[in-house]
């Protein structure tokens, strides 16, 4: 594909890699938040809450991990030449959706048609 096709893919890496970053450390800061009070998660009022926010944290890591994944394939397909060309119908992918969207594996039809 293109140099833009390059960039808009490294642009998201960076951005994913600091916003990984920045989770595990909020996840380090709840579990040692956590690990410093003597509170039982079930008995203590603040335990669910605690238990809550370690959680979602956890969810969005893994969020955010699988996106690094998604990245790293779409740099795949990029080398490859297969980067913007429909895994569905072998289509373009269009440009639009690939800046929205830039993981993106099939065209705006074949998404909405959840092929």
């Amino acid at each position: 594909m293109t140099v833009e096709d390059r960039e808009r893919l490294e642009a998201e890496r960076l951005r994913t890699v600091q916003q990984l970053t920045s989770l595990s450390r909020d996840f380090d800061a709840v579990v040692e938040a956590s690990q410093d009070s003597n509170a039982d998660d079930e008995h203590d009022p603040d335990g669910a809450t605690v238990a809550f926010e370690r959680s979602q944290v956890d969810s969005l890591l893994q969020q955010t991990r699988r996106h690094l994944d998604e990245i790293d394939d779409a740099q795949s397909r990029l080398d490859e030449g297969s980067y913007g060309v429909c895994e569905s119908c072998g289509r373009p992918i269009a440009t639009a959706r690939l800046e929205a969207r830039p993981v993106a594996r099939t065209c705006i039809e074949c998404a909405s048609a959840g092929r």
